[in-house]
């Protein structure tokens, strides 16, 4: 989801949940504690530059139980950070405590906003000699001249 999204939805939204992928909610008296851009520049393992600019919101599970953030207030922070701080339109990245500093991809479902879980993948697969398909070892067809010994094939 972008900026551009999120700030539609919450035109709409009547509370503001976040729920996680394990179908459980963000405790309600949450706090956006953050709202920031984030670019990394890094190098893949096929050797290729890359720069990745994302905008973080950090959510908070505070003591203070009364606290809901409303959707207005919401939206009040992103077009505050996005005046101050230059954010543009792109996606976003939620940050939120459980046993260590997760981190979201985040989608609308018409009511709430779900976090959803981020996955590692390897940029430059061209490039390390992974094989586009997986291929059970059963199903290898062994031969001979591919695979006997001394035959160069391993």
């Amino acid at each position: 989801m972008k900026v551009s999204e999120i700030k539609e939805a919450l035109k709409t939204a009547t509370a503001v949940n976040f729920q996680l992928p394990d179908g459980t909610f963000v405790p309600e008296h949450f706090h956006v504690t953050e709202v920031g851009m984030i670019t990394k520049n890094f190098i893949d393992c096929g050797g290729t530059v890359r720069k990745e600019t994302v905008v973080n919101f950090q959510l908070w599970d505070a003591n203070d139980f009364e606290h809901r953030l409303k959707p207005q207030k919401l939206n009040h922070i992103i077009e505050l950070s996005e005046k101050v701080l230059g954010l543009e339109d792109h996606e976003i990245e939620v940050e939120y405590q459980s046993e260590t500093i997760g981190k979201y991809d985040l989608d609308f479902n018409g009511t709430d906003f779900v976090l959803l879980a981020k996955k590692t993948a390897c940029l430059a697969q061209d490039n390390c000699g992974i094989p586009k398909e997986k291929k059970n070892l059963s199903d290898l067809q062994t031969t001979e001249a591919c695979c006997a010994p001394n035959s160069g094939c391993c």
